[in-house]
């Protein structure tokens, strides 16, 4: 197996540490194998998009979820570090308004798999990072949300002082309470 998973307290998010063999010339990873990723997860998805983006230190980018065309992500970080968050927003969970934070980086390799229904972001804890995501489905603008980033019946523990750098529509999230959640 070239990956280990890892169990979180939300028994659906998945952390993903891969094999890395290294040596003096560097190392090599294989970073995704749908057969591989299948066996060792239990799941099965077909990713349609992958998305790159650049953020400089304490950028937040989230809480940002599909109502409708849901997305799952198996998200890593290439270079930097962030710490990234997914927030369960399915009614029917036992974990509903609950959520799970891990530290991805580029020196620890690990990815997380987000599933279907909850809302994902993170702030940025290194100087700049640069971070890789996979999607199970395509943005479509006009069904995206924002769950508000420092909602306190979510109560995040960013590691953050001061504000974060945020974009205008996640400045405007909605609380737990006021959002639009899955069924």
């Amino acid at each position: 197996m070239s990956m280990k998973v890892i169990l979180t307290s939300i028994p659906d998010v998945l952390i993903i540490e891969p094999k890395v063999f290294g040596d003096d010339r560097g190392f090599f990873s294989e970073s995704f194998n749908a057969r591989q990723f299948e066996e060792a997860t239990g799941v099965k998805r077909t990713f349609v998009q992958d998305n790159h983006s650049r953020s400089a230190r304490n950028v937040l980018r989230g809480l940002h979820y599909q109502i409708q065309h849901p997305q799952g992500k198996l998200v890593r970080v290439v270079v930097g570090e962030v710490f990234d968050v997914a927030v369960d927003l399915r009614q029917t969970s036992p974990t509903y308004g609950e959520w799970v934070g891990v530290t991805l980086s580029a020196e620890n390799k690990r990815q997380l798999w987000v599933p279907e229904g909850f809302a994902h972001g993170f702030v940025v804890t290194s100087e700049s990072a640069e971070f890789l995501y996979k999607t199970t489905d395509y943005w479509y603008p006009q069904h995206e949300r924002s769950l508000l980033w420092n909602d306190s019946d979510v109560g995040i523990d960013w590691p953050i002082e001061g504000q974060p750098i945020l974009a205008a529509k996640d400045a405007a999230g909605k609380r737990l309470t006021e959002a639009e959640s899955f069924c």
